[in-house]
């Protein structure tokens, strides 16, 4: 194994992570803004680089990307089969939902379902194409959001539905955020120096989702057959009586197309408060008096406490609840907010220790706690490097 590179493309960015053999960072870097004014921000050990680009699509940014690594000054490669393994994250694997090789079969299927990860899925497979085509001769693995979740049982993925309509059509839930979610696990176990302990992992972000880990392995999670579902977000609604769908389309107007884009880019705590996505904005509004920025963090709280309590069922017996993502590891308040609700389950928190807990691995439980309160910084790029080696060296 030489050295290992990580991709995440988006609609209008590609982030890139460089490892060398011992999963060490070498460097890593994101391309913003593509097809209008883009801006590169790369990184190699504490220095950082910051310049505008003309990047039309992802195969410019790609080709910047690689003009980087074999820089002498912000580059760490010579030529580029000094790469073992390129590995990419895909949000939706479908049925398929297992890391591997990328292959011609496999990119027709992850196609075939692209309207299920509509602001993920499109992009994921637009960045594996490009990397082919600049790199044909090194492996390229896919490694998916949804492969953590597939330890699953029955009884959590199945929707209420006839039972054909999962045999026929695969209508079930897959849940996402499983490259964090299984990071966050895998450090919370070391943290409490127990090999497969019981958690409720929370990534709290722009996207947000729950998964209660029972001895290590996913067996339930908060987002569904797609990442609508769960709890509300930065612009999706989360949890919705679906009837409410029919109601607006039939009695009010509304295309249904239409209305799943309100639904998936302007609901969440941007639709509840009228301001902003960005938790740090709506606190600082809610701070001035404005009543809708205090609901709509009122409302996201609930219901990430609801489903923390609904998983602590699931579960049985719990070890720690874990906060990770933007949220999760940044926001105090929230953190705070969230565990005001759950003294019932046992949970206190030590103030002091929440507030000054901030990027780096903290346990905030207080003493007494039934159980731990941790807050873990999740490296998605890390377990993906680690997920795609693994498949390389299998070979």
């Amino acid at each position: 194994m030489k050295k290992i590179l990580v991709l995440n493309c988006g609609s209008s960015s590609m982030k890139y992570h460089m490892f060398d053999k011992d999963f060490k960072s070498l460097l890593s870097g994101i391309v913003e803004r593509i097809g209008e004014k883009a801006q590169l921000v790369h990184r190699r050990d504490s220095e950082t680089l910051k310049k505008k680009a003309d990047v039309k699509n992802h195969k410019q940014a790609i080709a910047l990307m690689l003009e980087l690594l074999h820089d002498p000054v912000w580059g760490a490669i010579r030529r580029v089969d000094e790469i073992s393994v390129v590995g990419h994250r895909v949000v939706h694997g479908g049925q398929l939902s297992k890391t591997g090789l990328v292959s011609g079969a496999a990119l027709g299927y992850l196609k075939s379902f692209e309207m299920l990860a509509p602001l993920h899925n499109p992009h994921n497979i637009t960045g594996i194409i490009e990397s082919k085509k600049a790199m044909p001769r090194v492996p390229q693995v896919m490694v998916f959001d949804t492969a953590f979740h597939q330890t699953m049982p029955r009884k959590a993925y199945m929707y209420g539905l006839p039972y054909h309509f999962f045999d026929k059509y695969a209508v079930r839930k897959y849940g996402f955020h499983g490259t964090s979610h299984k990071y966050v696990a895998m450090r919370a176990a070391w943290m409490l120096g127990k090999r497969k302990p019981n958690l409720i992992t929370c990534h709290l972000g722009a996207g947000s989702s729950l998964t209660a880990v029972k001895e290590g392995k996913s067996v339930d999670t908060s987002m569904g057959m797609t990442p609508l579902e769960g709890v509300m977000m930065g612009t999706r609604t989360g949890d919705t009586d679906p009837a409410v769908v029919q109601y607006l389309v039939k009695n009010h107007g509304f295309d249904l197309d239409e209305l799943f884009q309100v639904m998936n880019h302007k609901s969440g705590l941007l639709g509840v408060s009228g301001v902003s996505k960005d938790v740090r904005v709506i606190e600082g509004k809610a701070k001035k008096g404005d009543e809708r920025c205090r609901l709509a963090l009122e409302m996201y709280c609930y219901r990430v406490a609801k489903y923390i309590g609904a998983y602590a069922v699931a579960l049985g017996d719990v070890d720690a609840i874990v906060f990770t993502a933007g949220i999760g590891e940044n926001s105090a308040s929230m953190r705070r907010e969230i565990c005001s609700y759950l003294g019932i389950i046992g949970v206190r928190l030590d103030l002091r220790k929440n507030q000054k807990a901030s990027g780096k691995e903290t346990d905030i439980s207080a003493r007494g706690s039934k159980l731990r309160v941790l807050v873990i910084p999740t490296n998605e790029e890390l377990m993906i490097a680690r997920e795609a080696a693994a498949v390389v060296e299998g070979l």
